[in-house]
């Protein structure tokens, strides 16, 4: 060996050290006793040697990902040493010799047990394999969430790490991984209450599918640094003198918005930066007894609107009633200096750990809490997917909708406390009750007024559930339920009645294939199911009893030796569009929209996003619709990157031919006069470019505008963009998407 390559293993080992004494400096205050060190050493060690010979893409040894996996389990998610021991030995079972045998003889059954989750889950985020197969992985990952927690968060903790250190990595899986962490990372992390891992994931997330506007947003909040740091101290200096005058005892700092959160409101409310007032909160953090906290809170919520007027519709009392994730606190918005809303968040210092270190937290405050919203979402949890009829890829769906989903409460009529998801219906209500509530429901009493079982309900309803004996669930209640819990059973009962039906059906089937002297086997019943066009004999069955399928056209096809034989078709290729594809494109090769490869290749525009020339795209391979090109920033393009990355084709625009392409713009400003004059003037005169349509609405001297132009590419439209902002009296211009222009 050179003596450079052992100047560097000699520094790599020190590195190696330096990172495992550090992990041991954090967990000290966690360690019982000398047994705990011991297995930390030795997991360390068996860490060590199982990936020796192992080095990530950065060129680094591979141990250095397990150590600092294991830094974010105690550091950042506030774990202890078990946890550890896991961290460091997450994928040795899986990418190395070591077996659970040998973890369950160095340490016990419960560290084996984890390990053996975090192995078994390792598929459960890939979204590269089959839809279904992918499903019901996540739904085993789910089951372990409810067995042990940790199982989860040690998961989290490795994807943090991968998503810090993507840099060496290819722009393909940069793509890929920092998709699949917006797809279900995010939101798994917001939902178990780190929200500041689950703030880092999406802003590094947006970093690896955005960049330019992850660096624009970046260089923005950086310049504008200054003068937020003024305001903030011009705003808390004298709320500060008034909290210290009245004897609490608190911290009170800015803190600014995420990235991410700041480009979803550039997106969402198609504002540019410079007009999000809220680019920081205020935070102030009470130093009080557990028995004092929500009189403190209020109290430090007294004083802030006796010196700046709060927005009454504004005000978020998750102190009363906390999150399901535990997450508890007040927000209010105030009318701060210079005419400018400032949000404020104010919680003791027990909410404060909670709300940074999620669901580790929660537990170890729990004894002393009455409060068990988390652990009831857990419990839903375990009841849903541990109910055998459930569909997984239905559940998935459903789950992942409520990750995200703001919450409300309501009461019985005995006044108990129930959190569902927002835009929950009185029929959610009751099944959230009890099942056969649900599904004997026939309307509500909602604050003693008689309602339909569609009625959403609202913070504060006092809901009496109407039954019925004779009442039977039908497919329409699918369309205005929201929960988990009452699709999951709404689809289970309705699965039961389709079966029933079938089984008629069924019976149906053999009797007509008597009558017309066809053999009853499963091949005529395939060569059945395939004639009528249904997936399954199942369906068969159940639309012969339900439609009244008479069966008749069987008479007229041919039997060969007892064997029904469908009616000649042309024999399509086998070839698929994928294959078709990678033949015309080379390896690594990119499709050129407009260019060569566009003369070999069916490829269409995405209306769900509308790309035109010079927007970044990206190609998605269809089934019967050849390639459709996407813009980057797609609605989505994050689901579609997630989960089907092997259908992806790297894009990108040829030169054009003077192709015009249709989009259009937004618009709103003062109703003054000659406005529209103005503006088709500088569209059709200035500019040049063709109008397709124009349609304005006013109100109250405001008006709001829709203009659908032809354009070559996306300078032409970022020049119409920005000479329409120009104008005197135009508040906002923005590009708008293929279902706005269809509205």
């Amino acid at each position: 060996m050179s003596k450079k390559n052992t100047i560097q293993l000699d520094a790599e080992k020190k590195q190696i050290l330096k990172e495992y004494r550090h992990l041991l400096r954090s967990l000290k205050p966690k360690i019982k006793n000398s047994s705990d060190k011991a297995d930390i050493r030795r997991a360390f060690e068996m860490a060590v040697e199982a990936h020796k010979t192992m080095r990530r893409k950065s060129g680094e040894p591979y141990i250095h990902h397990p150590l600092a996996v294991a830094q974010i389990v105690v550091d950042e998610i506030g774990l202890g040493t078990e946890s550890a021991i896991c961290a460091l030995l997450h994928d040795t079972v899986e990418d190395t010799d070591l077996t659970l045998e040998d973890i369950e003889m160095n340490f016990d059954k419960q560290t084996a047990k984890i390990i053996d989750g975090l192995t078994k889950i390792s598929g459960a985020f890939e979204m590269n394999i089959d839809t279904s197969q992918q499903a019901e992985n996540f739904r085993k990952l789910l089951l372990t969430l409810t067995d042990d927690i940790r199982v989860i968060l040690i998961k989290i903790a490795d994807r943090l790490h991968n998503m810090r250190t993507m840099e060496s990595m290819a722009a393909h899986k940069q793509m890929k991984i920092a998709s699949e962490t917006l797809f279900i990372y995010a939101p798994l992390a917001h939902r178990l209450g780190l929200y500041n891992i689950k703030t880092e994931l999406e802003d590094l997330s947006l970093k690896y599918t955005q960049p330019e506007i992850y660096k624009e947003i970046a260089q923005k909040l950086a310049d504008s640094k200054k003068e937020r740091s003024k305001y903030i101290n011009e705003f808390i200096n004298p709320l500060k003198d008034l909290l210290i005058e009245k004897g609490y005892n608190f911290e009170i700092y800015g803190r600014p918005k995420s990235i991410y959160s700041i480009y979803n409101k550039i997106k969402t409310k198609h504002v540019p930066f410079e007009e999000i007032y809220d680019l920081f909160a205020i935070r102030i953090i009470v130093d009080t007894e557990i028995e004092k906290e929500k009189s403190e809170c209020w109290g430090v919520y007294s004083v802030i609107t006796d010196l700046y007027t709060p927005s009454t519709e504004r005000l978020r009392d998750w102190i009363s009633n906390p999150k399901a994730n535990g997450y508890e606190a007040l927000h209010t918005t105030v009318m701060g200096p210079q005419g400018r809303w400032v949000e404020v968040q104010i919680r003791s210092k027990r909410m404060h750990e909670i709300a940074e270190m999620g669901v580790a937290a929660h537990w170890k405050y729990k004894e002393n809490s009455t409060d068990n919203a988390l652990d009831e979402w857990i419990e839903k949890i375990r009841e849903t997917i541990q109910n055998p009829d459930t569909n997984a890829l239905e559940f998935v769906t459903n789950f992942r909708q409520e990750l995200f989903s703001e919450e409300i409460f309501v009461f019985t009529p005995k006044g108990l406390l129930k959190r569902l998801k927002a835009g929950a219906t009185a029929l959610d209500f009751a099944f959230e009750i009890h099942s056969e509530l649900g599904l004997k429901c026939i309307g509500a009493k909602i604050n003693h007024k008689l309602v339909p079982l569609s009625h959403k309900l609202q913070n504060g309803d006092q809901i009496e559930i109407l039954t019925s004996s004779k009442q039977q669930p039908n497919e329409d209640w699918l369309k205005f339920v929201v929960t988990s819990k009452a699709i999951s059973v709404l689809r289970k009962t309705l699965q039961e009645e389709k079966k029933k039906m079938s089984e008629l059906g069924k019976e149906t089937f053999e009797k007509k294939l008597k009558q017309f002297g066809i053999p009853y086997t499963d091949h005529n019943i395939n060569v059945a199911v395939k004639f009528y066009k249904y997936l399954s004999p199942f369906d068969l069955y159940f639309y012969i009893q339900t439609k009244n399928l008479t069966l008749t056209d069987l008479k007229d096809l041919k039997i060969q030796g007892g064997k029904l034989m469908l009616p000649t078709a042309k024999i399509e290729s086998k070839e698929t569009i994928e294959e078709t594809v990678k033949k015309e494109l080379k390896k690594n090769a990119e499709l050129l929209i407009m260019g060569e490869s566009s003369n070999q290749i069916a490829y269409k525009f995405a209306n769900c996003c509308n790309p035109i020339p010079g927007d970044d795209v990206f190609g998605f391979i269809t089934i019967g619709e050849g390639i459709k090109i996407h813009r980057t920033n797609c609605p989505n393009a994050v689901q579609l990157m997630s989960k089907y990355d092997y259908r992806i084709v790297r894009t990108k625009w040829n030169k054009q031919h003077e192709i015009a392409f249709l989009t259009g713009v937004k618009l709103n400003g003062i109703d003054d006069v000659g406005v529209i004059n103005k503006l088709t003037n500088i569209i059709t005169g200035q500019l040049k470019l063709n109008m397709r349509s124009i349609s304005f609405d006013t109100d109250d001297g405001i008006f709001e505008g829709k203009i659908m132009v032809y354009v070559h590419n996306i300078e032409q439209l970022d020049k119409l963009i920005d000479e329409l902002s120009k104008q005197q009296g135009i508040f906002s211009v923005s590009r708008i998407d293929e279902n706005e222009m269809k509205n």
